[in-house]
């Protein structure tokens, strides 16, 4: 018992951030525009985590994740007419897929090149391809493509595996149920794409 209050003092911050990280995900499985609010705390309490890990790309994702948290919370409530459904789900057009792994193909070598030449990251090229996935999933999140769900099942589940390397365990804990929201979230915003 002294053990495990032991553990939770010491890991306080990544505990608070796992558990403000699932009410997030499961905002966001509901489509409720609070889930925005959730993303922005979450990843601040992340930021202190990751760098503390040294997956320095990662806590820059965090800093993105609260800049687009606030994008997301805007976009998602702007012209409001009906509670809490503002964009309606859509699928990725085959330019906005061209564009969209453009963008990460360019971000993970940015990533990989300054995590391999600048830091000691012990995983650069894991770190550098799930942060870039992640900066254009979240984004699709934010225009509400339907996609951006498939790209967190891979996303996630790789995690899972990064942190639990890397002793992150709550957060890798965290990822998992991720992995399966995201499958969730996947047959829940179809269900809403097909109405």
């Amino acid at each position: 018992m002294n053990s495990i209050f032991e553990y939770i003092l010491q890991n306080g911050v990544e505990i608070a951030g796992s558990v403000l990280s699932i009410i997030y995900l499961y905002l966001s499985v509901k489509q409720k525009a609070g889930l925005w609010i959730f993303g922005f705390l979450c990843s601040a309490l992340y930021t202190v985590v990751f760098f503390e890990s040294k997956f320095y790309a990662d806590m820059t994702l965090q800093v993105y994740y609260m800049g687009v948290s606030v994008f997301g919370w805007i976009s998602w409530r702007a012209g409001k007419t009906q509670p809490e459904k503002v964009l309606p789900v859509k699928r990725t057009t085959f330019k906005s897929a061209l564009v969209i792994t453009t963008i990460a193909l360019i971000l993970f070598f940015v990533y990989r090149f300054i995590l391999v030449n600048y830091t000691d990251s012990p995983l650069p090229n894991a770190d550098s391809l799930t942060t870039a996935l992640c900066i254009v999933a979240t984004w699709m999140l934010a225009r509400k493509m339907i996609e951006h769900w498939l790209l967190w099942i891979f996303i996630d589940a790789l995690s899972a595996g990064l942190y639990f390397y890397k002793g992150l365990y709550p957060t890798a804990v965290l990822f998992v149920v991720y992995t399966v929201m995201a499958i969730v979230g996947y047959y829940q915003w179809k269900k809403d794409l097909q109405k």
